[in-house]
C-alpha cells in the first residue's frame, strides 16, 4: 500500500537535531525517533509499504495518509535535509531607520550609523537562503519596519516561499485599514507588538507629537481586525506611576498582553535622560507593587514585567522569569536561552547576532559574528562562533563566575545579553559574565517576597510549568 506525508506536516533533517517534523501553525519542529523517521521517509507515494504498527500509528496521528501510487507529498511537506544547525525562526530587522527619534533606542532617527535598510533584491536573496536553511517563520522588526518602502512586498515574498510572519514590532504610525487588508489577503495574521510607553509620556520618549494618539488608534484598529496585540511599554523613573492607568487603558482596548520593559542603561538613554533609569531595587519593588495592585484589579490582560514577573489573571497564576528550572538542578545540557537557540537575528546591515537586543552594543564595540552580505547564511549557521554562542548551555558556564553560584540551578545563567551589557567588556567574552539582574533577584530575596505578597495566586515556576 502507498502512503504520503500529509499536507500539514513537513519532514526535515538538521545537523544538530537530526530528523524532525514541522506542523503547520507551530513554529518549532518536533524531533523524531529513527524508527518513525525511517517510516516517514518511505511515505513518498512511490514505495509500497507494509501497513505495520508504526504506519498505523502515523496514520492515526495524521502524519501520513494512504494515497495512489505516484501521489507525492506537497513541495512543503516533502523531505529536506540541511547541512546547518536548526534555527526555525528569524528575527529580521528589515530597516534600521525610523520615523521616530526615541530617547532610548539605538535605531533612532538621528543615529546615522544605523540608518541602514535592506534592498528589496538583497532581502529576497536572504529569504531564499533562510528557506534553504529550514527557517520557516519570521518576526519583522526595525527601526520601524513599516518605514521600509517595500514593507508589504516583503511580506508577500515571505508567503510566496511558504513561510510566515508570526510577529511584527512597530510603533503603529503607518498602520491603516488598507495595510491590514493587504496582510489579510496573503494570510498574514501576526501578533502586533506595538510600542506604548505610558499615558502622557509616550510622545516624550518617542520624541514625536501625536505618537500616543497614533499608538492607541493602531492598537484599536488591530483588535477590530481580529489581530492579537501586545504592548511593549518602557518603564523608568519618569513614567512608572502611569503603569496601572496605562494597563487599564490597554485592557479596555482588548490588548492581549502588556510587556513592561525596564529602560536600561543604554548609552543613548543615559545621554538623553540621565538618572532616569530605575535601579534594580527600585524596579523590582515598583513592579511587585504593580503586580499586587493588578492582581486585585479584575483586569484579564496578561502582563509580563521584564526579567521579573509574568501575570496570568485568567488562571490566577504567575511565573517568575528568572526561574528557568524549578527543581534547582543544574541540568548542564539545557540551553541558557531558548530564544537565541531557536531564532537567529539579522540586523538591517546584515550582521548576524544572537538577539537584536545585542545589536547596538555589538555595533558600538566593533563586535561581529558574521555578515550575511559577505558569508552565506548556511555557512554562518553551519558552525563556528555564532552557533556556539546561540547554543550556549548551562554547562558552558561551569568555568565562569556563575559556575560556583548556588542559584545557577534555578536561573540557568540568566540572560547572556544582560551579562554582556553589565560586564562593560568590548569583546564576546562578556557573554560569559554574570547577569547581575538575576543575582540581585535571588540574593536579595525577591523570590520569597513575591510568594509572600501574592499568596492567593499559583506560582507556576514552583511546579515547573
Amino acid at each position: 500500500m502507498y502512503y504520503r506525508i500529509t499536507d500539514h506536516v513537513a519532514l526535515r533533517n538538521w545537523l544538530d537535531i537530526g530528523f524532525a517534523i514541522y506542523k503547520r501553525g507551530i513554529r518549532k519542529p518536533f524531533p523524531l525517533s529513527e524508527r518513525i523517521a525511517a517510516t516517514m521517509l518511505l511515505a513518498d507515494g512511490e514505495h509500497d509499504m507494509e501497513t505495520d504498527d508504526t504506519v498505523i500509528l502515523l496514520v492515526m496521528r495524521k502524519l501520513i495518509e494512504p494515497c495512489e501510487k505516484g501521489e507525492r507529498p506537497s513541495a512543503w511537506s516533502a523531505f529536506r535535509a540541511y547541512d546547518n544547525a536548526c534555527f526555525p525562526m528569524m528575527n529580521l530587522m528589515i530597516a534600521g531607520k525610523c520615523n521616530f527619534n526615541c530617547l532610548h533606542c539605538f535605531n533612532a532617527a538621528d543615529n546615522a550609523s544605523l540608518m541602514t535598510e535592506w534592498s528589496f533584491e538583497d532581502l529576497c536573496e536572504l529569504l531564499d537562503q533562510a528557506r534553504n536553511c529550514g527557517i520557516t517563520s519570521f518576526q519583522i522588526t526595525g527601526g520601524e519596519p513599516m518605514a521600509h518602502r517595500r514593507f508589504l512586498d516583503i511580506l508577500h515574498e515571505i508567503y510566496k516561499r511558504d513561510m510566515d510572519v508570526f510577529a511584527i514590532n512597530t510603533n503603529g504610525w503607518y498602520l491603516t485599514q488598507e495595510v491590514l487588508d493587504e496582510m489579510k489577503s496573503i494570510g498574514c495574521a501576526p501578533t502586533m507588538k506595538i510600542s506604548f510607553d505610558g499615558i502622557g509620556f509616550h510622545d516624550w520618549i518617542r520624541q514625536r507629537e501625536g505618537a500616543q494618539e497614533s499608538a492607541i488608534a493602531s492598537m484599536e484598529l488591530c483588535v477590530e481586525n481580529g489581530l492579537e496585540v501586545v504592548s511593549n511599554t518602557q518603564v523608568n523613573r519618569k513614567n512608572v506611576h502611569t503603569m496601572m492607568p496605562t494597563a487599564r487603558l490597554l485592557n479596555d482596548i482588548g490588548v492581549r498582553g502588556m510587556r513592561i520593559i525596564r529602560t536600561t542603561e543604554a548609552p543613548r538613554w543615559e545621554e538623553n535622560a540621565a538618572n532616569s533609569c530605575l535601579s534594580l531595587e527600585e524596579y523590582y519593588q515598583a513592579m511587585l507593587d504593580f503586580a499586587v495592585e493588578y492582581s486585585k484589579s479584575g483586569m484579564m490582560m496578561e502582563v509580563e514585567t521584564w526579567q521579573y514577573i509574568g501575570l496570568l489573571p485568567k488562571l490566577q497564576s504567575y511565573y517568575l522569569k528568572p526561574v528557568k528550572f524549578a527543581s534547582g538542578e543544574r541540568r548542564g545540557e539545557r540551553y541558557c536561552c531558548n530564544c537565541t537557540h531557536s531564532m537567529v537575528a539579522v540586523t538591517s546591515d546584515g550582521e548576524i547576532v544572537p538577539c537584536n537586543q545585542m545589536s547596538g552594543y555589538f555595533l558600538k564595540n566593533g563586535i561581529s559574528m558574521g555578515n550575511v552580505h559577505q558569508t552565506p547564511l548556511r555557512n554562518l549557521l553551519g558552525g563556528g562562533t555564532y552557533v556556539r554562542t546561540a547554543n550556549m548551555t548551562v554547562h558552558d558556564l561551569s568555568n565562569s563566575e556563575c559556575g560556583t553560584c548556588e542559584h545557577l540551578g534555578y536561573c540557568g545563567g540568566g540572560c547572556r545579553a544582560l551579562g554582556l551589557l553589565y560586564s562593560g567588556r568590548r569583546e564576546l567574552t562578556g557573554l560569559m559574565c554574570k547577569d547581575v539582574t538575576k543575582c540581585r533577584f535571588f540574593e536579595d530575596g525577591w523570590y520569597q517576597r513575591i510568594a509572600q505578597t501574592l499568596p492567593g495566586w499559583t506560582n507556576l515556576s514552583e511546579i515547573g510549568a
